[in-house]
């Protein structure tokens, strides 16, 4: 009797397969590429003023490239400081709307409401900073009074003159990072929305029933299966919405009045961040003045490009809901 040989199998190789692999390799090389030729350009043009300023770039707060002091300390402090901001006032509406759009309501109403949450990333940014300068910043100087005298005692709420004198006129409460925060907050809701609610609506039909089944109510399912199953979706949208904050340009341009200094108080008029910086200095930088704002924009594209890669890291690992509690 011959001995066993294993039985070797290969896979056909149909054009159509072929085409979609050649197609798919082509479009994920054409968008790494991109990615690397941006940080390259952005490295070379910037390249004169990092040489001129070595590591004090990251932490010098003024910016006076003419005179050899300039650095990302301040306007990067404000940068973040507006989109956790953002990310505090998008999560909770991105996390409730997400839950009803996938758990609470069916049928035409959802798709309509699918479509209006949806819609509201098509909404240009300048429209939101318009509604922010002539419509929010008046109606939330109120608030802004309120929280500055109701939690004084925690110092990024307290506003305060250079002396530490309590500041109460309305002038000190405008043009905020709390206000371009929550305009920044508002746009990113849709993005943050929409990883949550595709990452809910893939909860096992299974394991509903069996929730079910067990006398479970509906929110007694939705948090021992949904919630539970869809956890990478929740970080990872939140973290594609923190990385969505940090570049936003136009609208964050319009609401801030700049400032080249730290400014721990939220509510306080008067922050910076490293896209409005750019499009504020932009047009009348000299050619060692445009290569600091390269060096600047270098920064932010390194910050946005590593938490995108860790949402996109979380979503793929996490089989956005690999297990439910027991």
């Amino acid at each position: 009797m011959s001995e066993a040989t294993p039985r070797q199998l290969a896979p056909r190789h149909v054009l159509a397969d072929q085409v979609f692999r050649a197609v798919a390799r082509s479009a994920g090389g054409t968008t790494v590429g991109i990615m690397i030729a941006v940080g390259l350009f952005l490295s070379l043009r910037a390249k004169d003023a990092l040489s001129a300023s070595g590591l004090r770039f990251l932490t010098e707060q003024q910016w006076s490239p003419e005179n050899q002091q300039f650095g990302v300390a301040a306007v990067l402090s404000g940068t973040v400081t507006i989109a956790v901001i953002a990310l505090v006032v998008a999560f909770p509406l991105s996390f409730g709307t997400a839950l009803l759009l996938s758990e609470v309501v069916a049928g035409r109403l959802r798709r309509l409401l699918v479509s209006l949450v949806d819609l509201m990333a098509a909404v240009p940014s300048i429209i939101f900073g318009l509604w922010g300068v002539y419509f929010l910043q008046s109606a939330i100087i109120p608030v802004s009074r309120w929280l500055s005298s109701t939690l004084h005692f925690i110092p990024i709420f307290a506003v305060t003159d250079p002396d530490g004198t309590p500041m109460t006129d309305a002038s000190a409460f405008t043009s905020s990072a709390f206000i371009a925060g929550i305009v920044v907050g508002l746009m990113v809701v849709p993005t943050t929305t929409s990883v949550m609610r595709e990452a809910f609506s893939q909860a096992p039909m299974g394991e509903r029933e069996g929730a079910y089944a067990l006398g479970s109510t509906r929110w007694g399912m939705i948090r021992t299966v949904v919630l539970p199953f869809g956890r990478g979706g929740v970080i990872g949208g939140t973290m594609l919405g923190l990385g969505r904050a940090l570049g936003e340009t136009i609208a964050v341009y319009m609401i801030i009045s700049p400032i080249f200094s730290f400014n721990w108080q939220v509510l306080k008029t008067g922050t910076n961040s490293v896209s409005a910086l750019i499009a504020l200095r932009y047009g009348e930088a000299s050619q060692f003045g445009l290569s600091a704002l390269m060096a600047a924009g270098l920064v932010l594209f390194l910050l946005t490009l590593v938490i995108n890669f860790g949402a996109s890291s979380i979503v793929a690992r996490s089989r956005s809901g690999a297990q439910s509690e027991g």
